[in-house]
């Protein structure tokens, strides 16, 4: 499924991704970007929700667990802004109640951590095209 030279840069979708794990962020940021899109990461949702509008994603993949403002917080604050970006949700604590929460929260798809690539660049092709999907 890859988009790499398939589309001019102007129109390459832009993903963020907001993790408060470092290695995950680089990890995240370097496969979406093997497969094509542009990739900004943020190291919590204060800095996410800070840098909007200027740096409006195509596409956010949203951890739930982080300190201060998390992954909830930060869907909710991104929903009363007024901006539609899909958001794919990634966690390492899954439940039954986190997975209900966040996809009535607006997420589009849902994934436990760890996360296998392929299965995440399938949530973001998913969400990119506004389709749901909470496997993972």
């Amino acid at each position: 499924m890859s988009v790499q030279g398939s589309q001019p840069d102007a129109a390459v979708p832009k993903i963020l991704i907001v993790d408060d794990d470092e290695g995950v962020r680089r990890a995240l940021g370097r496969l979406i970007r093997s497969y094509g899109y542009e990739a900004e990461v943020y190291p919590s949702g204060e800095e996410f929700l800070a840098a909007l509008p200027a740096h409006t994603p195509d596409c956010v993949v949203l951890d739930l667990h982080m300190p201060n403002v998390d992954g909830f917080e930060t869907q909710s604050r991104l929903a009363k802004s007024g901006l539609h970006i899909p958001v794919v949700v990634i966690t390492g604590h899954d439940t039954a109640e986190n997975r209900n929460r966040a996809v009535a929260a607006g997420a589009l798809c849902y994934l436990r951590k760890p996360i296998d690539g392929q299965t995440l660049l399938a949530a973001i092709h998913r969400a990119l095209a506004g389709e749901r999907g909470t496997n993972g």
